[in-house]
């Protein structure tokens, strides 16, 4: 008597658990995995594209019916993505939470925050018939690359771990600009009351100097103003120098340790090196890059 193969449930945990793995971890080379980013990229593109010209009234005429099948069939896309994600994230959780604490984990993370906005506010746009709207929040699904784009994800990640600094960078920017203001209100004021007559219109001319962006719309004309606005540029360009170089150290670390960790993992699946510790393998690392130096 032959056995006839019951059909997998829904709710059966291994499929739950392959469906997690194709959608978070199989992104090796030739897989099924990185074939599904492929699509979903391409897709992505797509749909940012037709939202673009869809914005040109020309194309708009001509091509708007296809803008709107392909907007419809990347939000079907979109959605049918954030149920797999939210159905399979159950148990992988760091934290031994319930299935709905891990489904309510992921729902309120960052990326699937970004997985939500890629198609729900479309969705309400085409149900509401507002082109204009729809239009502009085309823009939306392009966030999703953060999830396929290892570096925009270690950019991301070291904004997060430099933000204590970039906040003091921020305050220390204010300050600045509130003491330049302050100064060529007090030197210009009585000078240039239409430009300089308010701290707030000061500030105007504060931020744009310490940019260095410099419009010209609001420029010191006495000699002592002048002066001022040397040292407010100089300070700019301390300004920014401060933050870009945090960003791009904690950009570079963040890449060394991606790297790592794939290189890690992708060690411990021989057998030969399966027994070592990460020290070891970081050990072995740096050798080889020495060796290729």
């Amino acid at each position: 008597m032959a056995i006839v193969p019951r059909r997998k449930r829904l709710n059966d945990p291994n499929l739950r658990d392959r469906l997690y793995e194709l959608l978070e971890h199989d992104h090796l080379p030739y897989s099924v995995g990185s074939r599904f980013v492929r699509l979903i990229v391409a897709i992505i593109i797509i749909d940012v594209l037709a939202m673009i010209l869809a914005s040109v009234p020309e194309f708009d005429a001509r091509f708007g019916p296809l803008f709107t099948v392909v907007k419809i069939g990347a939000v079907a896309v979109f959605a049918l993505e954030y149920a797999a994600r939210l159905w399979s994230v159950v148990g992988h959780s760091p934290r031994n939470l319930s299935p709905t604490q891990d489904r309510i984990e992921y729902a309120l993370s960052s990326l699937g925050v970004i997985d939500l906005l890629a198609f729900l506010p479309a969705s309400i746009a085409l149900i509401a018939g507002s082109r204009s709207t729809l239009v502009l929040l085309g823009v939306l699904p392009f966030f999703k690359l953060v999830r396929y784009s290892p570096a925009m994800r270690s950019l991301l990640s070291a904004l997060h771990a430099e933000r204590r600094t970039l906040v003091g960078c921020l305050v220390i920017l204010m300050g600045a600009v509130l003491l330049f203001a302050s100064l060529l209100y007090a030197i210009e004021h009585d000078v240039q009351p239409d430009k300089f007559g308010t701290i707030p219109q000061a500030m105007w001319w504060a931020i744009v100097t310490l940019g260095t962006v410099g419009y010209g719309d609001v420029v010191p004309i006495t000699p002592l103003g002048k002066l001022v606005s040397v040292f407010a540029i100089i300070g700019g360009l301390t300004m920014i120098a401060l933050p870009v170089a945090i960003i791009s150290t904690a950009f570079a670390d963040e890449v060394r340790r991606r790297d790592f960790v794939v290189t890690w993992g992708m060690l411990a699946r021989v057998p030969l090196f399966s027994h070592l510790s990460a020290a070891e393998i970081a050990d072995i690392m740096r050798l080889l890059r020495a060796r290729t130096i």
